[in-house]
């Protein structure tokens, strides 16, 4: 039996989940295209489906052995999707419900690892909705400056403003109070932008090469991460063996205290003063585009992009297995 047909029956029928209906909607219908065509390419029987276009119950008629998570951001990397699949019994890739839920969480993330005593730059939370002027002017004071802004449940660098001086808080808060009801207000750790992708589980996570992030003037955006390609993105990262461990080390103690599984992206700050790494947040559906970072990663870790969509296929799960000795009750 060749490869092909052995993924095939390894996998059944597969299905990719893609596009939906958050902010990110154009970047995941771009990285749900490549794992399609990917898996199709290993003889795998793999199906579109854009949560946005399709209810649930069309999701649960289409009976997949498994699927394929390819969407970001809310209603797709948040936890929701991840409980419809925990109902429908269909093993999905990353992490599960409360893992996904946290994680996009941004503050509730840093909370996490605070708590595991894991490095995260000092943040304030602000009131979306509330805040007065008096209370923006006072942020700077205890984070100092420069400090970025963030809404907290988004992701790809979407609401999140960098602020100069006393003067820019008002509007980088109202961007960022576009997206979400809170704000955070982070401290700015200046410095080398990394990113680690983790695979596995517990003890089998494993980290894979670190990338180091040089966008123009710092300012790595929505363009510059998606578009554009004045971005230069080094791999492995040139740093020294053991500050990579260590960095790598960080990345899988992040991702398991989050509880978790399957694949995700972590992201960090390397002090320029100290070479101290600080936690920004994690990815638990990272992007699969031309541009995506995961996909480099594997690549120096000698998996091709093929190779890594069946690798994290293979890694599809369900938070609760159900009983085999359920059945449903008789209808009245």
């Amino acid at each position: 039996m060749s490869t092909e047909q052995n993924l095939a029956k390894q996998f059944g029928k597969v299905g990719v989940l893609f596009g939906g209906r958050s902010a990110e909607r154009e970047v995941s219908l771009m990285s749900g295209t490549g794992v399609l065509q990917a898996l199709r390419s290993k003889g795998v029987d793999a199906h579109p489906f854009d949560p946005a276009e399709r209810s649930l119950a069309e999701l649960a008629a289409e009976k997949f052995d498994r699927v394929f998570i390819a969407l970001h951001g809310r209603y797709g990397e948040d936890g929701s999707l991840q409980g419809a699949l925990e109902q429908l019994g269909i093993p999905y890739t990353g992490p599960g419900v409360m893992a996904s839920a946290i994680a996009m969480d941004k503050i509730m993330t840093k909370r996490i690892w605070l708590g595991h005593e894991l490095p995260t730059p000092r943040f304030v939370v602000l009131d979306g909705l509330a805040t007065s002027r008096e209370t923006l002017r006072e942020v700077p004071d205890v984070l100092g400056l420069p400090l970025m802004l963030k809404a907290p449940h988004e992701g790809s660098t979407i609401g999140i403003s960098k602020v100069a001086g006393y003067s820019d808080m008002q509007e980088g808060f109202a961007l960022c109070a576009k997206y979400d009801d809170v704000v955070l207000a982070e401290e700015f750790v200046r410095g080398r932008e990394l990113t680690v992708p983790v695979l596995g589980k517990g003890r089998q996570a494993r980290a894979l090469p670190v990338i180091e992030i040089r966008a123009p003037e710092g300012n790595y955006d929505y363009q510059h991460k998606y578009f554009g390609d004045e971005t230069k993105y080094l791999c492995p990262a040139p740093l020294d063996a053991a500050l990579t461990q260590r960095i790598q080390e960080l990345a899988v103690q992040a991702f398991n205290a989050l509880g978790c599984r399957g694949w995700s992206r972590v992201d960090f700050m390397l002090r320029e003063s100290d070479n101290e790494p600080f936690l920004l947040e994690i990815n638990t559906s990272p992007g699969m585009t031309g541009h995506s970072l995961v996909p480099m990663s594997a690549r120096e870790d000698g998996l091709s992009y093929e190779d890594l969509c069946c690798e994290i296929l293979k890694l599809a799960a369900l938070d609760c297995t159900p009983s085999k000795d359920w059945t449903p009750p008789a209808s009245a």
